[in-house]
């Protein structure tokens, strides 16, 4: 367990007689436990100094502050000039206690490189433009069958999450699933200094971020960061998406063994006879050096095969079974972030709202392929695509042509999807743009009947989830 003994050593380099436990580390202060370490963050709307004194509330034993509190009466420990070992005998570490430093960002980093390095245990770092969080999800359900795994929660894959998240981390943990994001070039590598994975899968390599990283060739060499930071062949294994051909270049990049998987018979794991079964999941037949096996799993969407074989990859480099990784892949956990209700008049509606890109709307768009009945597409706007604004709604509006009896937009640039489906024949009384979603609501709401199966998607900006929250049946 993480002790104040480790966090003073990480950030003194003198380690004293100070064994209280750390329970977990927070941010916000409503997320303080007994016994956990708030860390103080100055924030663009907000900072964490105000709330020091409500996470002591709440239970937390310690604060890491980087200013001087209103509140005389808090405690505080200032580490910034070091620590003298001479100091040990007297000091006064009882909680509630604030650790002054010059950073607590910087500080909440050092101490996660530091308890990272105690711990003798594997960690298999995710990245990629589309894919990381229902990855990571699969990959922790797989590992799991034999390993005490650990998975960041939620979307806590920065250079403020990724450490909270390891210093969960305790001594009987033998494997850690780590979502890695990417903004700027060098974030990976920096939270790969920290994490030290020895497993680097990459999902693929889209224009998501295109407009804050500049280039889809920027992209990939920010992700490729991943796969640089891997231990040499054969401590590191670099696991490939051999269909993207962005994906499949980062093997130059790599001393880490390289597993391809994909659905060609040129990788080490590869699937084909793909079924599409709606929401009963997909069907497909699975290929491995001399083996061939048939599996049947509760992801939606044949996209979803990619997903389940970069978790199988995950449990053969990690050294499991194929009836282990079965088991896992037959976990019956919840799709992520897609979520399938009905609404009043029976329709099935499909709220995949909490973000989009180009590639995940075709993703979308052929799940909604899969399906019965009318199919209504409701598509916002995709944020952040840069150079690809224009070639990726068109691409998508194409895409809806092909699959949407009926579409409605949501958004100026959403426009564009509307326009390239008129374009591609999709007939013009069956198009609808929308600036606002409470229009969107009403039309649903007289238009839909039980044969319906509708698709919400497009950018988290846009809040598209509350059009399913007002459609869906109360019971």
């Amino acid at each position: 367990m993480l002790t104040l003994a480790d966090i003073l050593e990480a950030l003194v380099n003198v380690r004293p007689h100070a064994e209280q436990v750390i329970t977990e580390a927070a941010v916000d202060s409503r997320q303080a436990i007994p016994g956990s370490l708030f860390v103080a963050i100055p924030g663009e709307k907000a900072d964490g100094h105000d709330f020091v004194e409500a996470a002591f509330k709440r239970g937390a034993s310690y604060a890491l502050v980087q200013r001087d509190l209103p509140d005389a009466s808090l405690r505080t420990l200032d580490l910034r000039g070091g620590f003298p070992e001479s100091s040990l005998a007297s000091a006064d570490f009882d909680p509630p206690l604030c650790l002054r430093v010059e950073s607590s960002l910087s500080a909440l980093q050092q101490i996660a490189r530091f308890w990272r390095r105690k711990l003798n245990l594997r960690v298999v770092g995710i990245t990629g433009s589309v894919g990381k969080s229902s990855t990571k999800e699969l990959v922790a359900e797989v590992l799991s069958m034999r390993y005490r795994t650990l998975k960041n929660p939620g979307n806590l894959n920065n250079e403020i999450g990724l450490p909270l998240s390891i210093l969960r981390l305790g001594s009987g943990y033998e494997r850690a699933v780590l979502e890695m994001g990417f903004y700027v070039p060098g974030e990976i590598a920096f939270l790969c200094d920290i994490a030290q994975p020895s497993v680097g899968i990459v999902t693929n390599i889209g224009t998501v971020h295109a407009e804050r990283a500049g280039s889809q060739e920027a992209i990939f060499l920010g992700k490729a960061e991943l796969v640089q930071a891997l231990p040499p062949a054969p401590d590191g294994t670099a696991i490939l998406n051999f269909d993207d051909p962005w994906a499949r270049k980062m093997e130059e990049k790599t001393r880490a063994r390289v597993f391809f998987y994909g659905l060609s018979p040129e990788a080490d794991l590869w699937a084909d006879e793909i079924q599409g079964l709606g929401l009963d999941g997909i069907r497909f037949r699975l290929h491995y050096q001399s083996e061939t096996l048939h599996a049947h799993i509760p992801l939606i969407g044949r996209h979803s095969v990619h997903t389940a074989l970069r978790a199988a990859a995950a449990g053969l480099v990690e050294g499991l079974n194929w009836q282990e990784i079965f088991e896992g892949l037959r976990q019956e956990h919840t799709q992520l972030r897609l979520v399938a209700v009905r609404s009043e008049s029976g329709a099935l509606l499909l709220d995949d709202s909490y973000n989009a890109s180009p590639e995940s709307m075709l993703a979308a768009l052929n799940l909604l392929d899969e399906l019965d009945g009318r199919k209504v597409a409701v598509l916002g706007d995709m944020l952040e695509l840069g150079l690809y604004e224009r070639q990726g709604h068109e691409m998508v509006g194409l895409r809806a042509a092909r699959v949407a009896d009926v579409l409605l937009t949501l958004g100026t640039r959403a426009r564009m999807i509307a326009a390239a489906a008129r374009r591609f024949g999709m007939k013009r009384e069956n198009v609808h743009e929308f600036d606002e979603l409470e229009p969107i609501v009403e039309w649903l709401g007289g238009n839909l009947s039980k044969d319906d199966a509708v698709l919400i998607k497009g950018s988290h900006g846009l809040r598209m989830d509350r059009i399913a929250a007002a459609l869906e049946a109360r019971s």
